[in-house]
């Protein structure tokens, strides 16, 4: 692979995860954010495979391979089977609204940017100047804990952190040994599962997984 492929493939493939990130504010129907997560975990995957195959690294290829089937098929496939689960089909509101989210949205990957200069200068490698856009996916995952109701939908913020985290990972570090992304990778299914239980034993309590539900306990 040419230097320049492999330039336009990161960029594209990185590029994908944070826009992604944009589409799950947007979008207001829930199948269809778990199905822009899935989407998400394969651009994730493709970036470690575009950089173990232009680095001649198996050991980073087999790492996409996995994070292709956890991040992009078996965890995504819990959160809509928790979808499924319940009657909700979509958001019908969230503390702030779409524009707004969007523009918090783009101002936190502007601060990513700002914030991680200093980083991106101390090397030329195409990898490192693309540290920021998973930063910026962190920022947009919390900012889709804080701004929205639904536990399914937090639980999908929680996984679009937790991606954001692995591509910072992946482009600092050219990738992260098979085990210590097994090991993640566990901890991570297992708190989907977790969150799933949650959901279900809400949305059994007060008939849906509005999380302003819960104030009701303080009685």
């Amino acid at each position: 692979m040419s230097k320049t492929a492999f330039v336009q493939l990161l960029d594209l493939a990185a590029g994908l995860v944070l826009v992604i990130s944009f589409a799950a504010l947007w979008l207001r129907r829930l199948a269809t954010v778990a199905r822009m997560i899935a989407v998400q975990g394969l651009a994730l995957a493709a970036v470690a495979a575009v950089i173990g195959i232009y680095e001649h690294e198996s050991e980073l290829v087999g790492v996409a391979v996995l994070v292709g089937i956890l991040r992009a098929g078996v965890l995504p496939g819990l959160i809509r089977r928790a979808v499924r689960a319940g009657d909700e089909l979509r958001e019908v509101e969230s503390i702030i609204n779409v524009p707004a989210s969007l523009l918090a949205a783009s101002a936190l990957t502007l601060v990513s940017y700002a914030t991680t200069r200093d980083v991106v200068a101390l090397s030329p490698a195409p990898q490192v100047r693309a540290i920021p856009l998973g930063i910026a996916v962190v920022l947009i995952g919390m900012l889709m804990i804080v701004t929205r109701r639904k536990a399914v939908l937090q639980m999908m913020a929680v996984l679009m952190i937790d991606n954001g985290i692995a591509l910072v990972m992946f482009l600092g570090t050219s990738g992260v040994p098979l085990a210590i992304e097994l090991g993640i990778a566990s901890d991570v299914l297992l708190a989907v599962f977790i969150l799933q239980v949650l959901t279900n034993r809400i949305r059994t309590k007060f008939g849906g997984t509005d999380l302003d539900q819960l104030r009701a306990l303080r009685d």
